[in-house]
């Protein structure tokens, strides 16, 4: 019996080994299909997308700024709040603007009067002239019969000497009177609404109209506030950026990728984005634009690769993708990261 047990004990062993060595195999075949597999899920994965995490979200950004100077009544929004078009923003101080629209309303009136007044000016100067052409034809009626008188021997020529006198007094004062026409008529210019002096009242009573319009400062766009520290009282000047006004009607994603990669990119390739702040929430756009230069190439001191130590540097590419499904649950910050993944042009 001894000798019984003593035989079974190795081949428990050896069956033990065999079993281990199956265990073992099988492991590492398991291994082995497993790595294949995600292996190649990868090589086709890089074969289908191009993707990059050099990537960053942007909108359309307003800066927002007063078209006339003045007094800061009235601020209407806070720093980050959500604002529709044509919402309140804030309020310049009108009444200096109400007065300069009264002055250039009176100065219109006064225009208005003057190019009457020179109106009836013409008209007088017209009936002037008339009068002294009615004179002159006259004088040149009596001189002619008294020529005549002459020829026929009936008066001396001395007799005859005044009416040639009354012809040429009444020509000279045809002349004033012509004169002083023209000189109406210059002075008047252009009559009626499209008189130079009216039309420049008028204008100058638009500006103030526009000016007093201008205290009133609305949004432009729909979006969001962002760095704002304006408060009543604070003066401001035309022109001058106050605050941002973040549009939220369209976010798109300022990605770079390697030149290297660029074949394989093309506008309207659609791209997934996994914005940083929600990783569980992907995104979808589509490529708008390539940029025509590296990034390089548009700095303020692009590098001069012709002198000194050459280094051969992959350069990267701006490349724009516009997000096509922005989701108002998840709102989207300019500036964050992202990763970007682009379906491959060769793949589309």
């Amino acid at each position: 019996m001894d000798a019984a047990v003593h035989e079974s004990k190795p081949l428990v062993r050896k069956e033990k080994l065999s079993r281990r060595k199956i265990f073992k195999w099988a492991a590492i075949a398991l291994i082995l299909v497993a790595v294949a597999v995600f292996g190649y899920r990868y090589w086709r994965h890089s074969a289908l997308y191009v993707s990059t995490d050099d990537a960053y979200l942007n909108a359309n950004t307003v800066d927002v700024a007063a078209q006339i100077g003045g007094q800061v009544i009235h601020v209407d929004v806070r720093d980050n709040q959500q604002v529709k078009a044509g919402d309140p923003l804030f309020d310049i101080d009108p009444q200096p603007y109400r007065l300069a629209l009264e002055k250039a309303q009176a100065q219109l009136r006064l225009a208005e009067q003057s190019v009457s007044q020179q109106s009836a000016a013409i008209t007088a100067a017209e009936a002037q002239v008339a009068q002294r052409q009615a004179e002159l034809q006259n004088a040149e009626s009596n001189n002619r019969r008294q020529q005549q008188l002459v020829r026929q021997g009936f008066l001396s020529k001395q007799g005859a000497e005044a009416s040639r006198t009354q012809v040429r007094t009444a020509t000279a004062s045809l002349h004033t009177a012509q004169a002083n026409l023209e000189q109406a008529r210059s002075a008047l210019g252009t009559p009626g609404d499209n008189n130079a002096a009216i039309k420049a009242a008028q204008a100058a009573v638009n500006q103030a109209l526009l000016d007093l319009q201008h205290t009133h400062i609305a949004a432009s766009t729909q979006g969001s506030v962002a760095n704002l520290s304006l408060r009543p009282g604070n003066t401001v000047q035309a022109g001058t950026p106050l605050f941002a006004l973040i549009s939220n009607q369209e976010y798109w994603v300022d990605t770079n990728f390697k030149e290297t990669e660029l074949e394989r990119v093309r506008p309207g390739a659609p791209a997934t984005i996994t914005v940083d702040m929600y990783r569980d929430h992907p995104f979808h756009g589509v490529v708008e634009s390539v940029s025509g230069g590296a990034g390089t190439a548009f700095s303020l001191l692009p590098p001069q690769n012709a002198t000194g130590n050459w280094v051969k540097v992959t350069q990267r590419v701006p490349v724009r993708v516009r997000i096509t499904d922005p989701d108002p649950a998840h709102p989207l910050r300019i500036g964050t990261t992202a990763t970007v993944e682009v379906k491959a042009n060769d793949s589309a």
